[in-house]
């Protein structure tokens, strides 16, 4: 299943988003969540934004920004694929499997192929624990993974 593709920054349709949200209590995840969904990242424009609209400064929104996991700077590949890191996984063999595969594509965490294909980004538990080791492409999940399923995983990703 291929992601849709993310809208081009639009600075009118980022306002929209953020007035639809603002007078919410704890209104910035709802605004960076639907930003992201968007425009496919949380580019250095949109925490401007944001913090602007919100009176913050840009530091805190770039804090909440690189806490979460799902939220990204860039834009992501056409697809991505989230393995999990969690002690369930980890335990068997997850964490080689997953440092085999990054090491054969070159990349490292959150990064994403030179052709745009694919990223790679960790997840720290899908609920899959009893099926460890597991993953995730394009949101469906995969379970009972090694490094030939989880490398045949990465190349259904075309």
């Amino acid at each position: 299943m291929k992601r849709s593709m993310a809208e081009i920054w639009n600075l009118q349709r980022a306002q929209e988003i953020i007035a639809r949200h603002k007078a919410q209590e704890g209104p910035m995840l709802p605004i960076l969540h639907e930003l992201q969904d968007r425009f496919g990242s949380i580019g250095e424009e949109a925490i401007r934004l944001v913090a602007q609209s919100l009176n913050i400064t840009r530091a805190e929104v770039y804090g909440v920004v690189s806490f979460y996991h799902d939220f990204r700077q860039a834009p992501a590949g056409r697809h991505v694929l989230k393995i999990c890191r969690a002690e369930a996984c980890q335990s068997m063999g997850g964490e080689d499997y997953a440092a085999a595969l990054l090491h054969s594509l070159g990349l490292e965490w959150g990064q994403t192929t030179k052709d745009g294909r694919l990223t790679i980004e960790p997840v720290y538990c899908l609920g899959l624990c009893a099926c460890a080791p597991n993953a995730m492409l394009d949101g469906q999940p995969r379970a009972r993974l090694d490094a030939t399923t989880l490398q045949a995983l990465a190349g259904e990703a075309v």
